[in-house]
């Protein structure tokens, strides 16, 4: 992925992963499965682009790398922000008020079922800044998540048979 927003797109939409993101395919794929990031990625962009929307995908192990991502977000003008902040989502205050204090259109995803597994794993706080969250559809998650925030922010799916 580029290492900076596509600056002629009009409409960019943060794909934020939290940690450990970064081991898909090899990380207990029993719960996760065996698409990697990249295939997370590409799934995004190609989804994105079918709503007009550009997706700029980043992943960071450390939560004060992704609140500096929220920020800049807002700082290029996102429409939209979706995020799988891992086990962050349950323990961190402080991604949650970054994404509330944005004010961006946000979507949490989670590839497993998060109500399904570990007792501390059923709360979110990254869930309370967000509009929808999705959950235990694997990878699908992010194209679910992509074409929610489409329609909340009126993106319209490209018409495929003239492109």
């Amino acid at each position: 992925m580029a290492d900076t927003p596509d600056q002629t797109a009009d409409k960019i939409v943060y794909i934020l992963n939290g940690p450990n993101l970064n081991l898909l395919g090899t990380r207990e794929p029993e719960t996760y499965g065996h698409a990697t990031l990249s295939d997370v990625e590409a799934l995004c962009v190609r989804t994105a682009a079918e709503f007009g929307l550009s997706a700029y995908c980043r992943q960071s192990n450390h939560e004060g790398g992704l609140i500096d991502l929220i920020h800049e977000a807002r700082g290029r003008g996102a429409v939209g922000i979706i995020i799988n902040a891992g086990a962050y989502s349950h323990t961190s205050i402080a991604l949650h008020d970054a994404l509330v204090g944005v004010k961006i259109p946000t979507v949490e995803v989670h590839i497993s079922n998060i109500h399904a597994r570990e007792e501390f794993r059923h709360h979110s706080f990254t869930a309370r800044a967000a509009f929808a969250s999705i959950c235990g559809f694997g990878i699908d998650g992010y194209r679910l998540a992509i074409s929610g925030l489409a329609a909340r922010i009126g993106a319209k799916a490209k018409d495929k048979a003239r492109a």
